[in-house]
């Protein structure tokens, strides 16, 4: 085999790396490389050959095909993708299903921070309306809002994760847009937007083993470092008024 024949071989394995390439803002940085090479490659093969009359001709590549990037899933798309999954809520005994295998979870964002709730553990998604304030309530209770004749328990997210940063600047920023249900309670976290829905396996989180402090706290998604929500401790919690920095010493709600 010739050293023309490597040199073509170069040009070609150039021109694939550039069509894996998922970057398009280098796609024409690309283009110009592989016609280098192919200039160059066509030169190598006179000189090796030594027969200038009959010059090699490459032929002509095709350019890459267009870099396409897969669209993100827009508000109502993961607003239904949501409803349909959770159209038959679990069951209580059900609900520690998450801790076995696979699980989906919703991605939403608060005030820059992401949180996760697994989808056995979600009650549904509305569009934030207006609520109605009630006297006697924690801070972090922003009031009650009417969905169908169904009075909603809406909780100030940001206020209720992080109080320590917690400040009238970051109040004046939230532009809440969804009520996240947890289960079949009437509570709801604000929401700023949707992420989406992903599914994850048990050691895509680092869960959490031990009592104390953030009972609501099932676990850290590693690979998107942000907060897992243990839904059914967290209603638990709200019941009682606590925030998110309270202790483990939640009990189980009357009925």
């Amino acid at each position: 085999m010739s050293k023309g024949q490597f040199a073509n071989e170069g040009v070609m394995e150039a021109y694939l790396d550039a069509l894996l390439t998922d970057d398009p803002v280098i796609e024409d940085v690309q283009k110009q490389s592989v016609a280098r090479l192919l200039e160059q490659a066509q030169h190598q093969v006179e000189e090796n050959l030594n027969v200038p009359e009959k010059p090699v001709v490459v032929p002509p590549v095709a350019p890459p095909e267009p870099v396409v990037v897969p669209e993100t899933p827009s508000q109502q798309d993961i607003v239904e993708k949501v409803q349909q999954k959770s159209a038959d809520l679990p069951t209580k005994e059900e609900q520690a299903e998450y801790r076995q295998g696979s699980f989906q979870a919703l991605f939403f964002k608060v005030a820059g921070l992401t949180l996760a709730v697994p989808l056995t553990e979600l009650g549904g998604i509305h569009k934030m309306e207006k609520t109605s304030a009630l006297i006697g309530k924690p801070d972090w209770f922003t009031g009650v809002m009417l969905h169908r004749d169904e009075k909603l328990n809406v909780v100030d997210t940001a206020q209720w994760v992080m109080p320590e940063k917690y400040d009238e600047t970051l109040a004046e920023s939230l532009n809440y847009q969804y009520l996240i249900m947890l289960g079949d309670s009437g509570w709801g976290l604000s929401c700023e937007s949707l992420v989406n829905t992903v599914k994850l396996e048990q050691d895509d989180v680092r869960w959490r083993e031990h009592h104390g402090k953030r009972p609501w706290l099932a676990g850290l998604v590693k690979e998107k470092m942000c907060a897992l929500i243990n839904a059914s401790q967290l209603v638990n919690m709200l019941e009682q008024g606590l925030n998110s920095n309270d202790e483990d010493d939640a009990r189980e709600p009357v009925l």
